[in-house]
């Protein structure tokens, strides 16, 4: 089983992304900002940590109002930096662990916390702020993440205790998932006090921040108590994000060592870092084992029914690219190219002989095998004219009159809509 090390609390002001890039680790105004993060980034050789559980929050650059989802899992093999508006920055790109955000997914979903997923977003300084300074070097982070982002910025936002309770599930995830050598540290981002925006521009609380450390490390289910309200009122509105920190106290075991926490308030936010080092036991094996069957529990024996193909969270990576090429079959001028400049189309998302044959040819049924979701097929026909049927028989290689005889009616339709969908009924009449 993988182990939890340890838990870490950083800001992620874009403060500590501008004194890095800028080189002001000897500028006395900047370098208690570098003095804590050294101590993190030692602390993190040391114990030879090869996860870090990333805990922040999104500043409306990858995650926007059109869809603001409460907890939503990175499960990609790569992380880049967001372009803020001024150019992203030169920072490398973070590996991700992919197994373990994947068995993550499975096991917070069966605890019944409602996940948001992604690929392919760029993150912006909520995660890589803090991240270029724990691994400093230009290399960047020689590990892998997993990226847990929080929708703490458009209420209604997740409680205090709706956190708390999300890191002892994930503690949970973690320590089930299969590989004894692993070493993981969960890392919240966000805070200390502070407000940017009205005419309460400028609020830090340092007092507040200092109660609210000490019960982070030994009274947290306390803070869990604390309304959104009154950590606004404690902490800035802003500041009020800290409720990421009970993710990563939560994930914890309740025997837990502060092994350094500091503060420094030189602009606008309170700037902390803290290091819990986790005591606790390890978990019985049996209890263990019992907590893996409960993350299949939803999905035992789907293997064993014929011609089915669930989608999941490693058919959906493997195969991003082709049903992303078809998923912008919604976009007219994708779909004009789709019928009329097919080939340049697929060399320009890079699709591989294999997928364009299967495209070409129709073949339903492969290109399920093969990890395309069917929805995406769907389109598919709509934009060449295919009725659903038609699809439904390919797919249990069938001619379509043998595939209507198994139907109460043989009628025919399709997501199409107008003229191609007139065209689809004519054709069927």
């Amino acid at each position: 089983m993988a182990q939890i090390i340890g838990g870490i609390g950083v800001s992620h002001s874009p403060t500590i992304a501008f004194a890095r890039d800028t080189n002001k680790a000897e500028d006395p105004a900047w370098a208690p900002i570098f003095e804590g993060f050294r101590v993190v980034q030692q602390w993190v050789q040391k114990q030879e940590i090869d996860v870090l559980f990333m805990i922040f929050n999104d500043h409306i650059t990858s995650f926007f109002f059109d869809h603001y989802p409460a907890f939503s899992l990175g499960v990609d093999d790569r992380y880049v930096t967001a372009d803020e508006g001024g150019g992203p920055r030169q920072y490398p790109a973070a590996r991700g662990h992919v197994e373990l955000s994947r068995h993550i997914a499975n096991a917070l979903v069966a605890d019944e916390f409602d996940l948001a997923l992604f690929q392919k977003k760029p993150l912006d300084h909520g995660l890589f702020s803090p991240l270029s300074m724990i691994a400093a070097e230009q290399e960047g982070w020689p590990g892998t993440i997993v990226p847990l982002q929080v929708g703490v910025l458009q209420f209604p936002v997740p409680s205090a205790r709706r956190c708390y309770r999300l890191g002892q599930s994930l503690r949970k995830a973690v320590q089930s998932f299969p590989d004894d050598d692993l070493r993981v540290a969960i890392v919240a981002t966000g805070g200390l006090s502070h407000q940017v925006h009205g005419e309460r521009c400028g609020f830090n609380n340092e007092d507040w921040d200092n109660t609210f450390l000490e019960l982070l490390e030994r009274d947290p289910e306390q803070l869990t108590e604390v309304r959104l309200a009154e950590y606004a009122e404690r902490s800035g509105m802003e500041g009020a994000e800290v409720i990421m920190w009970l993710i990563m106290r939560g994930a914890l075991s309740d025997r837990v060592r502060k092994v350094y926490s500091s503060t420094y308030l030189p602009s606008m936010t309170n700037i902390a870092t803290l290091i819990l080092e986790d005591t606790g036991a390890a978990p019985d094996p049996s209890e263990v084992q019992a907590y893996r069957e409960h993350v299949g529990y939803q999905l035992a024996g789907v293997e064993k029914l014929p011609g089915t193909y669930p989608f999941t969270l490693e058919a959906s990576h493997r195969t991003y690219r082709l049903n992303d090429f078809l998923h912008r079959l919604v976009i007219p001028e994708h779909r004009e190219r789709f019928l009329n400049d097919f080939e340049a189309l697929c060399t320009e998302y890079a699709l591989s002989d294999q997928e364009r044959t299967m495209l070409r040819e129709r073949q339903w049924q492969a290109l399920i095998r093969y990890g395309v979701i069917f929805f995406g097929l769907e389109k598919m026909a709509a934009v060449v004219g295919v009725s659903n049927p038609q699809v439904y028989a390919g797919m249990r290689g069938e001619d379509l009159e043998t595939f209507q005889k198994t139907r109460r009616v043989a009628m025919q339709y399709s997501v199409a809509a107008g003229p191609r969908a007139r065209q689809i009924e004519d054709a069927g009449s």
